[in-house]
């Protein structure tokens, strides 16, 4: 199986890594698509790109935030969805140098999650190295890491606003429900791009 494309512009400041795409996301073709992960529902506290959003909106509200989206894992071999299913012998990482080079104002990089940064290491600060760049590991927000609570996670994420220089949140509440853009309207342009090959 085969992870995403990353989401990102050139004025990039922060990058969060996942690991590997579950299979609802893989399904959805979506980061975070899990309707129990958090991962939205803190973007939405933090950034206002939460899940009552339309997708493509989500990620243009990232993105205009300075943040990126990727895993680590390019590829592998996985029974089901959770990272200790990964075959590791099957690993092979993403292409980050071509994404540092293509995001030279990146200052920082979150994990979300042990198994991403554990990857990450493994894979590719060890094989190839990276630009010093800040490493942080921050709460999953896996529904299969849902032992610690919401709000200690969103407190713990509030590192990403502050590196990406928006400065802490005004309340760790879910972003306030408004009126939705239109969802056919399609995915803006901004929303993501692929690397060039």
């Amino acid at each position: 199986m085969r992870s995403f494309p990353p989401v990102f512009r050139a004025d990039a400041r922060v990058l969060v890594l996942g690991s590997m795409p579950g299979a609802a996301s893989l399904a959805a073709a979506q980061y975070y698509a899990h309707p129990r992960n958090a991962f939205w529902p803190i973007m939405g506290a933090l950034f206002g790109a939460g899940p009552q959003l339309p997708y493509p909106d989500r990620l243009d509200r990232l993105l205009a935030a300075g943040v990126a989206l990727w895993d680590v894992i390019g590829s592998c071999a996985r029974d089901g969805s959770l990272d200790r299913a990964i075959a590791a012998d099957s690993i092979v990482p993403n292409d980050f140098a071509a994404l540092f080079a293509a995001c030279p104002q990146l200052s920082a990089v979150f994990f979300n999650g042990a198994a991403a940064e554990t990857a990450f290491r493994r894979h590719v600060q060890r094989a190839a190295g990276s630009p010093p760049l800040h490493l942080a590991r921050l709460p999953s927000t896996s529904p299969a890491h849902a032992a610690r609570r919401f709000e200690a996670k969103l407190e713990a994420w509030q590192a990403l606003r502050v590196a990406a220089g928006e400065g802490p949140a005004p309340a760790c509440t879910p972003a306030r429900r408004g009126t939705l853009p239109d969802p056919s309207a399609g995915p803006s342009p901004a929303a993501a791009r692929a690397l060039a090959a």
